[in-house]
């Protein structure tokens, strides 16, 4: 086997190590064959239901439209695992945010160690239950029952709850699963697979389109295969993008022996949030959809409810407008959850570092928050960008086959494809520095 004494492993030794090591060849095993139950899950039907009247319902719906991508099929088809990994996922969010609101819960999670993680997973699987309940509910009464998908009285609607809140139950203990023995992280993985699952009937509806439009439909077509090209290359450019602030360590002696002074550096993303802030805002977008699908009637909140969403149609200037807005918020209070100037400042004053020419404590704080606004309003200001241009290029082009799969796929695609490879890599340095001490 060629073994890569530089720090990232070369192709050849990855695939190597893929194919030799027992380890690393297990993990992509189980990680194959769940994400393969998963997707065989998504096809077995709820009984009793109209799904070819439902599924008619899906392709008329932009919003959903977006769901039904998320859940790789399962919502349009009505399958057991239809409301898929997106309860554990709002769960999640919804953890991340008491967790900053509640003193106690963020002492869980910072000072109670491996025990408080734990418990603080634990309740996220409460959360994400009593969530999926929720949804359940407002799918069958909202969508199923309103529109003619399911009747015959109460049994059939408890029927249909108890299937889809057990099939996302399970969906969840399978991406936790992936998490723990697998590779990668389980719940983006399932996401990842949903879309790519998604994609051959995009493309072929898009082939069809250009084979059947003339040299008109081909060119615009082209066009909006360039935009999504670009579009990639710039994700997987600021993805990677880092601000690499100088740190000196102080010079010290331990015993006998003096350490000089060393340079490194203090790396912060240029993207903290990755692709949450964009899950975040097209949360709310879709909110008043569901909210008015649920409320029914010629009442002033129906009405109210059906006018918000008449304006907030994709491709309309107020959804531009309004997206952008929610992706700044989001990007800015994302960023506050993950990184902490003051930490920052302390784990550096306690290391004996600095930044030169930085005075240590409330100058450094000052100091780092700056950058990291800067930074994340650069960030907003990409993923911006990124969530509306596609829209915006195919309501120009004409090209409506890649409906929902725009910023939030690429985004998810992209972030979870490298995530993935520098897990693998990881675990490739792993074997080949074990391979090292046996020999």
């Amino acid at each position: 086997m060629v073994v890569s004494r530089d720090k990232t492993p070369t192709a050849q030794e990855t695939f190597m190590q893929m194919a030799q090591a027992a380890g690393l060849r297990g993990r992509l095993l189980i990680t194959i064959g769940l994400l393969i139950l998963v997707r065989f899950g998504i096809f077995i039907p709820v009984p009793g239901l109209d799904r070819a009247r439902f599924s008619d319902f899906i392709q008329n719906s932009p919003a959903l439209g977006i769901l039904d991508i998320f859940t790789g099929g399962g919502l349009s088809t009505l399958g057991i695992f239809a409301l898929g990994i997106l309860p554990y996922i709002n769960a999640s969010i919804i953890m991340q945010l008491l967790t900053a609101a509640i003193p106690s819960l963020e002492d869980l999670q910072k000072n109670e160690g491996e025990a408080g993680r734990r418990k603080i997973s634990q309740i996220t699987r409460y959360v994400a239950l009593g969530w999926a309940i929720i949804q359940s509910f407002g799918i069958t009464l909202g969508l199923l029952v309103a529109n003619g998908v399911i009747s015959g009285g109460i049994l059939p609607i408890l029927e249909t709850v108890l299937a889809l809140t057990a099939g996302s139950m399970f969906v969840m203990w399978i991406s936790e699963l992936i998490t723990e023995r697998g590779i990668g992280n389980g719940a983006s993985l399932l996401i990842f697979v949903n879309i790519v699952a998604v994609l051959p009937k995009t493309l072929g509806n898009t082939i069809d389109y250009a084979q059947t439009g003339g040299r008109q439909a081909v060119a615009q077509v082209v066009i909006l295969l360039l935009v999504f090209l670009i579009m990639i290359v710039g994700i997987v450019f600021v993805q990677e993008g880092t601000r690499r602030i100088p740190i000196i360590s102080a010079r010290r002696q331990v015993g006998r022996r003096l350490y000089r002074e060393r340079t490194s550096y203090l790396p912060l993303r240029l993207n903290q949030g990755g692709v949450m802030p964009i899950i975040f805002a097209s949360a709310v977008l879709i909110l008043p959809f569901q909210l008015a699908r649920s409320v029914s009637g010629e009442g002033t909140v129906s009405q109210i409810l059906i006018q918000v969403v008449n304006y907030l149609q994709p491709g309309s200037w107020i959804y531009v407008v309004f997206y952008s807005l929610l992706i700044f918020f989001f990007s800015f209070f994302y960023a506050s959850l993950i990184v902490n100037p003051k930490d920052m400042s302390q784990n550096l004053k306690k290391m004996g570092a600095s930044i030169p020419g930085i005075r240590p404590g409330t100058a450094t704080s000052n100091y780092l928050e700056g950058v990291l606004n800067r930074l994340t309003f650069l960030g907003a200001i990409f993923l911006s960008i990124v969530a509306t241009v596609p829209t915006l290029v195919e309501g120009a082009t004409g090209v409506t086959t890649f409906q929902g799969l725009g910023a939030t796929s690429l985004l998810i695609l992209v972030g979870v494809a490298i995530d993935t490879a520098k897990q693998i890599q990881t675990y490739v340095i792993s074997q080949r520095y074990e391979g090292m001490v046996k020999q």
